[in-house]
């Protein structure tokens, strides 16, 4: 199902089929102290992976492996609706972005953040040639529009596997103002190139938890039509999202603004909408 794209609607909305699927680490790689790449493999070719071009936040639900049994319990789907055996437990989930897929080889690269809070960074922490994961979705697409004049884009660390999405779809043509928040120019991780793209990070050990905001409002957009994007820690993005609407006078839909985790909060539905939404 597929939902167009309009002049008052930019973002174009295709859903896939629902697919539970049991992959393998095939491949390991420090990306900075604090991220690593895991390249999953397993992918079948009766059911191919939707990667979708200027979808740069596509998501799958990772299901973790249970603490006691070591079992990973993968849901089925019935009338395309996802649902556990009975006596099966609910399996721990959490939303990650795709940064790439290989068809041919049948494989899925992920870029964690590590930390030992969560299952999601414990697991990476851990990980091993050979452990399983199982991977639903993605659900659906959010096509981003290709032919705006600029693009206004910002994140931390969770959001530098969309980041480089991005930069590398971006299309011919347009101008991009990209900021990254890190904890410290020591995580600062490589990212693509791209002509018309300009990509400045932050140091939050100098400047404060504050500084993508700060960074953020003092960017003055050129002439043309301007599309934002924006993810990270919900709390850091609420002035931003005020900046947009009040500042910047966006329309709603030439913004996507989403809050991929929250200090405090474990297991944030980033599909909630914020107090200021």
């Amino acid at each position: 199902m597929s939902k167009q794209s309009t002049a008052a609607n930019p973002v174009r909305l295709v859903m896939h089929p629902l697919v539970p699927r049991l992959l393998h680490v095939a491949g390991i790689e420090t990306l900075t102290p604090s991220m690593r790449r895991i390249t999953l493999a397993g992918l079948a070719p009766e059911e191919p992976f939707p990667f979708t071009p200027m979808a740069a936040s596509d998501h799958v639900k990772l299901v973790f492996p249970e603490a006691e049994s070591g079992e990973i319990y993968l849901p089925t789907v019935v009338d395309d609706r996802l649902t556990m055996p009975e006596g099966r437990p609910r399996p721990i989930f959490r939303d990650y972005t795709v940064r790439a897929h290989d068809g041919d080889a049948g494989t899925l690269v992920i870029d964690f953040v590590l930390h030992r809070h969560g299952p999601a960074g414990r697991w990476a922490i851990d990980a091993q040639r050979g452990d399983a994961l199982g991977v639903l979705g993605p659900r659906g697409s959010h096509i981003y529009p290709s032919d705006f004049d600029q693009y206004l884009i910002a994140g931390d660390e969770t959001a530098v596997p969309a980041m480089a999405r991005w930069l590398e779809e971006l299309p011919r043509g347009a101008r991009a103002t990209v900021l990254v928040s890190v904890a410290s120019l020591a995580e600062q991780p490589a990212l693509p190139r791209s002509p018309g793209a300009t990509v400045t990070f932050l140091d939050r050990s100098v400047h404060g938890t504050g500084v993508l905001a700060q960074a953020f409002a003092s960017v003055v957009p050129g002439p043309g039509r301007l599309f934002v994007w924006a993810a990270g820690e919900a709390g850091s993005l609420k002035p931003i999202r005020r900046h947009v609407r009040d500042a910047l006078q966006l329309p709603p839909s030439h913004a996507d603004i989403d809050g991929y985790w929250k200090v405090g909060v474990e297991g944030l539905d980033h599909h909630e909408q914020d107090d200021d939404d």
